[in-house]
């Protein structure tokens, strides 16, 4: 492997705020296959390990990106903590799940698990480009289907859905949060079918949450300390 072939691939997901796919990369270094992109990325990956270096190279949301490490997370916390950038509030978050795991799902789906108005909740998650209209459904009205994003993916710190917490984990995490539990919208709770869901004893909001938070240390651009967002006060 060409050293220098390394040391483009170094220089351009460090240059990129956002994940650069094997295709992408191999377009942009005009090689012949994206197997020669993957060897480049590996060696990087041996390099940083080598030097035991403060920043890895991870694969999210389909692509690759540069981060730093998960054990100097809260040391570059600290550099962003006087920036305020808008948190998704537990409302939000379990219908984002709830699009997650469901998806594609209409408006009046959601509302049937949650039993709540989420208009006020779908205008934020689409204004923050977590969730997008994929098409209609074939049915009376022809209501709008919503789906996620890539940018869910690079929000969560996660590669594909496939990554998203499974039964037995979620199972796990909760059983150990009593607390959360007892906290939870009951009237939603009751809502959320197990078996349609494929999940038991859940709240989808905790399961996401805990995922963001266990996920890879994000780039520069999104490492701002977050404070609630009111945007989805309205549901």
């Amino acid at each position: 492997m060409n050293e220098n072939i390394k040391n483009i691939i170094e220089s351009l997901l460090f240059a990129s705020d956002t994940p650069l796919t094997l295709q992408k990369l191999k377009e942009l270094l005009e090689l012949d296959s994206v197997t020669m992109v993957r060897e480049g990325i590996q060696l990087l990956q041996k390099h940083y390990d080598k030097t035991r270096s403060a920043i890895t190279v991870v694969e999210v949301a389909g692509g690759f990106q540069i981060v730093s490490r998960e054990e100097y997370a809260t040391h570059v916390q600290k550099l962003f903590k006087g920036r305020q950038a808008s948190r998704l509030t537990q409302r939000a978050l379990e219908t984002l799940a709830i699009i997650a795991y469901k998806q594609p799902i209409t408006k009046n789906e959601m509302e049937k698990i949650r039993g709540v108005n989420v208009d006020g909740v779908v205008k934020t998650l689409l204004e923050r480009n977590l969730i997008t209209i994929e098409g209609r459904e074939k049915a009376p009205g022809n209501p709008l289907l919503y789906g996620t994003t890539k940018y869910f993916l690079e929000y969560f710190g996660i590669n594909s859905l496939e990554s998203l917490p499974k039964l037995k984990e979620i199972d796990e995490l909760l059983k150990e949060d009593e607390k959360f539990l007892e906290s939870l919208d009951q009237v939603a709770l009751k809502q959320l079918d197990p078996e349609v869901l494929g999940l038991k004893n859940i709240s989808l909001a905790k399961a996401m949450e805990m995922t963001a938070e266990n996920s890879q240390p994000q780039n520069q651009s999104d490492q701002d300390s977050e404070q609630t967002d009111n945007n989805d006060a309205s549901e």
